[in-house]
């Protein structure tokens, strides 16, 4: 909609995409922030806090349906101070209004429309509403506050309370040694979910779920589990040849709308593609296939090629529509794909699954997919695998030059420290797992950036950067992914400086988001904007939980620093969520890793002498997920101190007990297994 001649709102200053996409709705938006909420108060308005995100296709709708409407528009500016919220920018905002949404409704999601009363309390809500069902509860909710405003106030007090008192962990003193059985009781109810035919779970929408996989396969390795193994890859596999990815240009969108990973929600995350990477290179790692390292490393290409910033950050997400249809950007129908291909049309039509009459809701569409390895596929056609290898590559790249004369998908450019973190430590790890150092190249500049640019002058970091600019005072989840980034680069280049600044993060974190009640982490600084309630984030969903991440990075920096304090809150904060890890599985999986930790141990691999880092490379061939790896001379660190030698070594040790060094990885194997 063209925005010629139209007045803009108060977005018109904002630094989100997505606000910025409201800055000429004939809605008299705010930012969240002081003018608005005092304005509220000073009229005695209700509030209205309308939250999403740029890629997401409802609010788009919603947007064009009601907010875009001079009708809608009229009802919300005279009863309410009307407030948008980018819930990828502030999900502090959007975590306490999803909570009671969920509460009031029971289910949630975006677009998010919470009506609160002047002090921020929520008193009604939902998603998305149809433009008269909107007008609808507007007028109803301003009449209650008009002519019942008491009733109005006890129902929020209550919600209130619940919000707040949802998700309460109770501290457990002490977990008796970790076992198997343990695992056994996580892993046997979340079995009987597993779609053994379509890989992930037996229902759609599908979502990716990394952490998920993550888990079964570090499972499937430690307790030589067939089960877990083969669903594992069996999924990984068909994520990998669905629609869900962008074979042409690499990148998965955000999920499937159907159970078998074919019809995409075509948006694509940083967040997803980040952990994406992380899991492909280790699911390499472990199987060795092909697939899962194409996968990856096209997914790395897409990254650089159009999620890249100047400055070498990574953008947030690639919009699902364009030219306001959804998907237009990526689905083909068979006369263009012939037209492009040429000749190599009728070899790789059926390997692409491209039909006359199309594969997609849309008459004569197709999503590209596969249904066929490259070696099934060369079998079929009588080809040779390497022909058709260096066909397929030929082919990707004439549609891929086709598809970018295409008007793109809407980009979402500001720069998120937690998701830019996730990506970090995708590249750094397929940096070793492939032997690429371009992949830590990628890596080190962005997180260096990071360093010298997102920090607070208190020692704390900022959530986002765009525009030169780094705003809104870092959550939880950007200092625990930002902090595991740099222990990964640590594990790379063995440069002790990631590590300090991991510790000195750490301390800031342990310093401002502790709750003196709770094991558990605040997700906000107890320096920042006070809201109507503190929340902790426990459980693991698309993006692990920040409590979860941190115990991890606590539980890690515990035995490269021999810090007690680290070690016994990553325990405290594992004790107190474990009784709910088996009733759940796919939503604690993240934790369930550090329980495959305690029971397995972390082995903690020191590499010393002249060649230690040839032993590093040849190290990051083997699968060893339960570890730490340190390195190098002259280092301060407790496990290598007084470890200096001219000599090869390698010293494993594990739970407080040390072995023998040896001088070759062979030997070195041998002490883990």
């Amino acid at each position: 909609m063209s925005n010629i001649n139209k007045e803009s709102n108060n977005l018109i200053h904002a630094s989100s995409p997505y606000l910025l996409q409201h800055a000429y709705n004939p809605v008299n938006w705010y930012e969240w922030g002081t003018e608005a909420l005092q304005k509220a108060k000073d009229e005695n308005k209700l509030i209205l806090v309308s939250i999403g995100y740029s890629a997401c296709h409802w609010c788009h709708v919603m947007e064009r349906e009601s907010f875009e409407n001079h009708e809608v528009a009229e009802v919300m500016n005279r009863d309410y101070v009307c407030i948008k919220v980018d819930r990828e920018e502030r999900p502090d905002i959007d975590q306490i209004y999803m909570l009671a949404i969920q509460l009031m409704t029971g289910s949630g999601g975006w677009p998010l429309n919470c009506i609160c009363l002047p002090d921020q309390q929520p008193i009604y809500g939902g998603t998305y509403f149809k433009k008269e069902d909107w007008i609808n509860v507007l007028s109803s909710v301003a009449n209650m506050w008009a002519n019942e405003p008491d009733k109005a106030i006890q129902y929020a007090d209550r919600l209130t309370d619940g919000i707040k008192n949802a998700e309460k962990i109770i501290p457990n003193i002490k977990v008796d040694d970790y076992t198997t059985t343990h695992l056994r009781e996580i892993i046997e109810p979340w079995k009987r979910y597993f779609d053994i035919a379509e890989g992930g779970y037996n229902r759609a929408p599908k979502f990716p779920l990394p952490n998920n996989w993550q888990f079964m396969l570090r499972y499937s390795h430690l307790m030589e589990d067939d089960g877990t193994h083969v669903l594992a890859l069996l999924t990984l596999e068909k994520m990998a040849m669905g629609g869900i990815y962008d074979h042409i240009g690499g990148g998965f969108a955000r999920y499937s709308v159907d159970g078998a990973w074919h019809v995409p929600h075509f948006e694509k995350m940083l967040y997803d593609n980040g952990q994406l990477i992380s899991l492909y290179a280790e699911a390499h790692q472990y199987s060795k296939s092909m697939l899962f390292k194409e996968i990856a490393e096209e997914t790395i290409v897409w990254l650089e090629r159009e999620m890249t910033s100047p400055e070498g950050l990574f953008y947030s997400a690639l919009d699902a529509d364009s030219e306001g249809v959804e998907g237009k950007f990526y689905v083909w129908d068979k006369a263009e794909f012939d037209a492009v291909l040429g000749a190599d049309a009728v070899l790789l039509a059926d390997y692409f699954n491209v039909t006359e009459e199309g594969n997609w809701e849309e008459e004569q569409t197709n999503i590209l997919l596969r249904k066929f390895t490259v070696e099934d596929y060369a079998e079929v056609k009588g080809v040779s695998i390497i022909i058709l290898i260096e066909k397929i590559k030929e082919v990707k790249l004439k549609l891929l030059q086709e598809r970018s004369k295409r008007v793109r998908p809407g980009l979402d450019d500001k720069c998120l420290t937690a998701w830019n973190a996730m990506a970090i430590k995708g590249l750094a790890e397929s940096a070793g797992i492939f032997g690429n150092p371009h992949y830590y190249g990628l890596a080190k500049r962005a997180a260096s950036f990071i360093l010298a640019n997102l920090r607070k002058l208190d020692g704390g970091l900022y959530r986002n950067y765009k525009n030169g600019k780094a705003t809104i005072a870092g959550f939880l989840d950007d200092y625990a992914f930002f902090i595991e980034a740099l222990i990964t680069l640590y594990q790379y280049d063995f440069d002790a400086e990631w590590l300090l600044e991991a510790k000195r993060l750490t301390d800031y974190v342990l310093a401002n988001f502790e709750d003196v009640d709770s094991p558990m982490l605040f997700y906000t600084s107890g320096t920042g904007e006070v809201l109507i309630a503190r929340k902790h984030e426990i459980m693991d969903n698309v993006i692990p939980a920040s409590n979860s991440v941190m115990a991890q990075n606590l539980h890690k920096l515990g035995l490269f620093f021999d810090h007690d304090i680290y070690t016994l809150k990553a325990e405290g904060m594992l004790a107190a969520v474990l009784p709910q890890i088996k009733t759940y599985g796919s939503a604690y999986s993240n934790w369930a890793i550090q329980v495959l930790e305690e029971v397995f141990g972390i082995n903690e691999i020191a590499l010393t002498g002249k060649d230690f880092e040839k032993v590093k490379m040849e190290l990051d061939k083997h699968y060893i997920p339960n570890k730490i790896t340190l390195g190098g001379t002259n280092s301060e660190l407790p496990l290598l101190k007084d470890k200096e030698s001219n000599e090869t070594k390698i010293y494993i040790c594990r739970n407080k007990v040390c072995q023998l060094p040896v001088a070759t990885v062979d030997e070195a194997l041998k002490l883990i297994n």
